[in-house]
């Protein structure tokens, strides 16, 4: 989840919890002011009551509570006067109040009831006066209807605000992660220029990003600068040792066991030199000193392959198995393809059993186009799997024209064209090897 969505869900819990705090605050407060507004009321009603009381109207009042009650025309409140004894008569008794329900002429409700005592001449009563709490409850539901819609407002306005207050305080990291990281593949083409900000953060990382780019480029020359010194310094001694033993092969005079010892030599010098030469490849290859922009027609640069080892396939007798169903092309550097195909088939080729079947195939899965290699030689253990693409690491003890670079070759140029691979392998049954690239319609094509 990106940055200012996480900031603008945190607003959005933040605010809304804010609200919903202060609304059931309010309504507790609200409960309590109209509760205390009630009371109010039926002191006052009590008071008015008393102080203007006659015999008529409590004649009345005993003559009305036969009938429950006496209300008025909307049953919000009712009054009861009972006649009661002496002996309950409680000097000093204030009164006291209560919730409960009543049912006025079948309607029932929930109604704030102040009951008390009252003496009148000789005379003692019980008097119940009740106010209907259904204006109360209307209030919390109007406040609770208004607070919800006053939520969902606030919601909508805080995603539409927070997401483009974010995303305008956000854009310049972006800015930054998109023009200084993510389209950049290599030290010399980054662009130093500072990205245009206010927040001191943001140019902070955009002045570190641009320091730690330009150690990057100072290493990366100091490296290219190495590699080229070791090609010249190793390659050049090794190609005059060669040419003085050439020489030398050259002079009829020289003795059998002299030419046996100079070609051990050369064949020495030969392994050396192709030590060295694939060493400097995968170096330039992980310092992304070659282009990829070459376009790369997949069945060609195969054919071209296959050509180019038609002899090693044609002295072991090898039958080649093409079922490629798929004109598959993409965009990367030509001769580093052809050296991965060129390591993998010739693996094939070398680990085959005499009269064996090397077969290409294709398939489209999941977005990734996947070419499989497999041949019927001996098979490889898991623990050879795992190691195979380590560097000297050769997949027979018993070969020592190998090197044990090549499928290391094959990891450097496959990690430099964003591509994978895989081996999969059975003992006795045959070794293969899939190639996966991602389809992509800017640099690939059918």
């Amino acid at each position: 989840m990106k940055l200012h969505i996480k900031l603008i869900l945190y607003n959005l819990f933040v605010k809304a919890a804010i609200i919903t705090i202060l609304t059931i605050l309010i309504i507790i407060v609200l409960d309590r002011i109209s509760l205390s507004h009630l009371k109010n009321r039926i002191l006052d009603k009590r008071e008015k009551l008393v102080r203007n009381l006659s015999s008529e109207e409590i004649a009345d009042l005993l003559e009305a509570e036969k009938t429950f009650t006496d209300y008025n025309i909307l049953k919000e409140e009712y009054i009861i006067l009972t006649k009661t004894a002496p002996m309950t008569f409680k000097a000093g008794h204030v009164g006291k109040f209560s919730v409960g329900q009543r049912e006025i002429e079948g309607s029932k409700g929930d109604y704030l009831i102040f009951t008390s005592q009252l003496r009148y001449g000789a005379d003692y009563y019980r008097l119940e006066i009740g106010e209907t709490m259904a204006a109360v409850k209307q209030l919390k539901s109007t406040f609770l209807f208004f607070s919800f819609l006053t939520l969902i407002f606030m919601a909508l306005l805080t995603l539409i605000t927070d997401y483009a207050f974010t995303s305008y305080l956000l854009a310049p990291f972006y800015r930054i992660i998109e023009q200084k990281i993510d389209k950049v593949n290599e030290p010399l083409h980054f662009n130093h220029e500072s990205i245009p900000t206010t927040t001191t953060d943001f140019q902070h990382l955009d002045k570190s990003i641009n320091a730690l780019m330009n150690k990057l480029k100072q290493q990366f020359l100091t490296q290219k600068q190495f590699t080229s010194n070791v090609s010249h310094e190793l390659l050049t001694p090794v190609s005059v040792i060669k040419s003085r033993l050439e020489n030398i092969l050259s002079n009829e005079n020289i003795s059998e066991a002299a030419e046996t010892k100079v070609m051990a030599s050369l064949k020495t010098l030969n392994r050396m030199k192709s030590i060295i030469n694939s060493l400097l490849l995968i170096s330039k290859v992980e310092n992304n000193q070659y282009e990829k922009n070459e376009h790369i027609l997949l069945p060609t640069l195969l054919a071209d392959v296959m050509e180019d080892l038609e002899d090693r396939i044609t002295l072991k007798e090898i039958q080649f198995i093409n079922t490629l169903q798929h004109n598959f092309s993409f965009h990367g550097n030509k001769t580093l393809i052809h050296t991965l195909f060129i390591n993998i088939i010739n693996n094939a080729i070398k680990y085959n059993k005499q009269n064996g079947s090397i077969t290409v195939s294709d398939e489209i899965s999941d977005g990734y186009y996947n070419i499989s290699i497999t041949d019927e030689g001996a098979g490889m253990s898991p623990y050879l799997i795992e190691k195979a693409f380590n560097r000297f690491e050769k997949l027979n003890s018993t070969d020592n024209e190998s090197n044990g670079l090549g499928l290391a070759i094959v990891k450097s140029i496959a990690a430099f064209h964003n591509i994978s691979v895989a081996i999969n392998s059975e003992i006795n049954k045959g070794t293969t090897v899939e190639i996966s690239i991602a389809i992509t319609h800017a640099s690939c094509s059918f």
